[in-house]
């Protein structure tokens, strides 16, 4: 029996890598793309903004997205779409400014309903037509 002076490394069973974003991608699960959870938003309420658009200057990443738009009050804001909600970074389009600290919204909605009345206005308009179209589909 051979005699060994060290002891051979325990592994521990959990590397770590499960909880890991990075290695996320080769399970490919839970990998959210945030610049097509961009798109998503941009289509959602491209019809109650003048503009709305994902931004081609600004890097967009796994986690980090930024979205232009112009309210129909003709207000430019950049917007950055994190895990943690949309918030305003910028009072221009394709511009981040550290300084700002504004809140964070859990979804576009709330968020433009903060900064455009008109928004709100057109989006209830367009709420309003949707639940008639469906009543007078119920009633037939």
């Amino acid at each position: 029996r051979m005699e060994t002076d060290c002891n051979p490394v325990e592994m521990p069973n959990n590397t770590g890598f499960e909880e890991d974003p990075d290695y996320k991608d080769f399970e490919g699960t839970d990998v959210k793309d945030m610049r097509l959870e961009a798109e998503a938003v941009v289509n959602d309420v491209l019809f109650a903004v003048s503009n709305m658009f994902v931004s081609k200057t600004l890097p967009c990443a796994e986690d980090v997205a930024y979205i232009n738009v112009e309210t129909r009050e003709r207000n430019k804001y950049c917007l950055e779409l994190t895990e943690a909600g949309l918030r305003v970074v910028a009072y221009d389009f394709d511009q981040t400014d550290d300084r700002l600290q504004t809140p964070y919204h859990e979804t576009v909605y709330s968020l433009l309903d903060s900064l455009s009345p008109a928004y709100r206005e057109v989006f209830g308009n367009a709420l309003l037509q949707r639940l008639e179209a469906l009543k007078k589909e119920s009633q037939s």
